[in-house]
């Protein structure tokens, strides 16, 4: 079939919104028809050259949400009609990763997800028979997708597509860094470095923990503002003093969990070190430069802080994004704030634009 989509033809270039063609699923996979998608950071850091594993000529895209539409053969846990959201960190349900609690990097397609090729080493997208790859394994800046279906979480259909997409990523990256990845204990103090889609899914995830104290650091008033709605009791414009600030606050032991959602590596030092002397935990999230390293003082460490990593929250997608999507549907997630701006796919480049001025939380494209 012939479907409009979203191509980065060349790093550092502006996306051509263009034909292409799109071939029928094959065993094990499911056309989606793609309803909404939002644009994320991490389609505007692959496009502009910066991530070391980009690829091109790719169909950007990977926060979708849409409705199954035609099954590949053998295909038995999603049916046509059922709304989808693309989960570019697929479960298998029978890796060894993916039988172990401790991690949700699902091994079953990642060599091939990783060059950006379906299960078979081959793509279902082309343009004059020449090949196009799939990006993060979805694609999802296109009227239409092919998927693995262990690379698609079945939610309610209850559930508005422009704001179900939002669970592919930043959502469920943030809400599962805190209550997945740190399982922050009620009554704590956390500290969130970052207040974008990723650090405000941290905000609320530590309120639905029951944290009793939760400090957002952001550069931006605005941004400062939708973190206290998604439960920050104290919002601070961050600077060089923010760790001692940290440290005053709290009797000069540090915050019993902080999280970094800004992919800056001195971010990630001041998260760190504002973490508590004995038991204090760091999550890092965000994703960092080309070449870029952390460096920590060691005795931060030898006085009992630990530092971890979070990949999409720690979540399952299959068994636990639609678990997420509920907390909204119950009412216990205000997402509304988070879309920032409606565009049709022709105004992809305008949405990078927006987030390259940090001008809202998302973009969402409508299709």
């Amino acid at each position: 079939m012939n479907i409009r989509a979203a191509v980065l033809e060349r790093f550092g270039e502006p996306l051509v919104v263009t034909d292409v063609d799109l071939a029928e699923p094959k065993a094990g996979e499911v056309l989606v028809a793609l309803e909404a998608c939002g644009v994320c950071h991490t389609d505007m850091y692959t496009a502009s050259g910066a991530d070391p594993s980009g690829y091109a000529p790719t169909v950007l895209g990977h926060e979708g949400a849409g409705v199954v539409e035609r099954l590949g053969p053998g295909v038995s846990s999603v049916q046509r009609g059922d709304r989808v959201v693309t989960l570019f960190s697929a479960q298998c349900r029978e890796c060894v990763h993916c039988r172990d609690p401790r991690t949700n990097l699902c091994l079953a397609i990642r060599d091939q997800q990783n060059r950006g090729l379906l299960p078979d080493g081959t793509t279902r997208l082309s343009r004059q028979g020449e090949p196009i790859r799939h990006f993060m394994g979805t694609s999802t800046f296109a009227q239409y997708t092919v998927m693995p279906e262990i690379a698609l979480a079945r939610v309610s259909p209850e559930a508005e597509p422009d704001r179900a997409c939002l669970f592919a990523c930043g959502l469920s990256t943030g809400l599962g860094a805190a209550m997945n990845t740190a399982q922050v204990k009620p009554g704590s103090t956390c500290v969130v470095f970052g207040a974008g889609m990723v650090g405000l899914g941290v905000v609320a995830g530590c309120r639905l923990r029951q944290a009793q104290r939760i400090i957002c650091v952001d550069l931006s008033e605005d941004r400062l503002a939708l973190a206290r709605g998604q439960g920050a009791t104290e919002t601070w414009i961050g600077g060089d003093d923010t760790v001692d600030r940290v440290l005053e606050e709290t009797g000069g032991f540090g915050a019993d969990y902080t999280f970094e959602a800004t992919g800056l590596v001195h971010i990630m030092r001041q998260a760190v070190e504002a973490s508590r002397m004995g038991w204090g935990l760091c999550t890092v999230i965000g994703v960092a430069g080309k070449g870029e390293t952390l460096d920590i003082v060691p005795r931060y460490l030898i006085t009992g802080r630990r530092v971890c990593g979070s990949s999409f929250g720690g979540v399952k997608g299959r068994d636990q994004v639609p678990q997420l999507v509920g907390l909204y549907l119950d009412g216990r997630l205000d997402i509304d704030p988070f879309i920032s701006h409606r565009i049709a796919l022709e105004d992809v480049n305008h949405a990078f634009e927006l987030m390259e001025r940090q001008d809202g939380i998302r973009s969402v494209i409508t299709f």
